[in-house]
């Protein structure tokens, strides 16, 4: 029974993993130089000033020359790891997920925060000074009098949690709703909305938490009006086709970050990265089924509400999605 059990949630895996498109070009050895990929949830001299001294730590640590690789978006992260030119990442769970089903991905290790949280919300939010906008009642009069700014389309707490959450699940088409919508990255919606050149915004708890630190007189100009459920910590993804020795030292590396060697200057870097991290906490591709879960519900939904396709077609579409979140039920319950 325990064997029949198992290679049903092994078929479930592969099945789920449709996802898993091999187009990504294969390594055909391991790197000399590591280029290790960081998402455009800040300005670039921003997430520098954040995550260089770590990867000059990691660079000792591995033995290896290490490279940090910037892209406006994060579809360009996503492409260089596809193309083999990113080896390691530091991802959200959307992106990481298209990391790891069209990229060669695999995810390693999850971030935690500085006092051992795993976990983040997405939140909505607006300026102080808009009286009227407190819940999100208030945005849906849908008489296009607002402007909106929404994440990349690969941000996980800035897109895929409000479009499922807010949107979807109260039938709004933002786009039908708002004046404008406009994507940006975390840093620059919280920005535009102190500035009141957005009335609105999706957000996160990280980004609130940082400009609190960094930039307090644009935090103070901004108030929450939704919160999201919470949202699994962003994962860590190398390149699978590494070699186990490469990826080995890799792995230790940001396991041991923090608890192994100067554990005192570790920890600073550590907490000036984002809102304050902790250490690194041992993970792998699992912790992306509440995203694949979500990413699906999504697509239900939409499909669901479609005016453009017939019974028959929505039907057959909805059986689909519903056999592959059955599956995803599975592999939760076997974790």
């Amino acid at each position: 029974m325990m064997k029949k059990t198992l290679l049903a949630v092994s078929a479930a895996a592969v099945m789920v993993a449709g996802a898993a498109k091999a187009d990504y070009k294969p390594l055909e050895k391991d790197p000399e130089v590591i280029n290790f990929g960081i998402i455009s949830t800040e300005s670039t001299s921003n997430l520098k000033t954040q995550w260089l001294p770590l990867l000059e730590d990691m660079e000792k640590a591995v033995g290896m020359e290490v490279k940090p690789f910037f892209a406006p978006d994060y579809a360009g992260v996503i492409e260089a790891m596809r193309f083999g030119k990113v080896h390691v990442a530091w991802f959200g769970n959307k992106s990481g997920m298209e990391a790891v089903d069209r990229a060669g991905g695999e995810v390693f290790v999850q971030t935690s925060k500085a006092d051992g949280r795993q976990g983040y919300y997405s939140h909505i939010i607006t300026n102080v000074k808009n009286s009227g906008i407190n819940k999100l009642e208030d945005i849906f009069t849908c008489d296009k009098s607002l402007n909106f700014g929404i994440g990349d389309p690969n941000s996980t707490s800035g897109f895929l949690v409000p479009t499922y959450y807010v949107f979807a699940k109260n039938d709004v088409d933002p786009k039908k709703c708002f004046k404008t919508v406009r994507n940006a990255n975390h840093e620059t919606n919280l920005m535009a909305t102190a500035n009141m050149q957005v009335d609105v915004a999706a957000n996160n708890s990280e980004q609130i938490g940082r400009s609190k630190l960094k930039a307090p007189e644009a935090a103070a100009k901004i108030k929450v009006i939704w919160t999201s459920p919470l949202i699994p910590s962003d994962p860590m993804v190398y390149r699978k086709d590494m070699s186990k020795e490469l990826k080995s030292k890799i792995k230790a590396f940001f396991l041991g970050y923090g608890r192994m060697g100067d554990t005192e200057k570790a920890t600073q870097v550590l907490r000036n990265i984002s809102d304050g991290q902790g250490f690194f906490m041992e993970s792998n591709n699992t912790q992306l089924y509440p995203i694949r879960q979500l990413a699906l519900y999504k697509n239900k939904l939409k499909v669901e509400n479609s005016t453009g396709m017939s019974d028959a077609e929505k039907a057959k579409r909805i059986a689909e999605i519903d056999a592959q979140l059955a599956e995803l039920d599975v592999l939760v319950k076997h974790q």
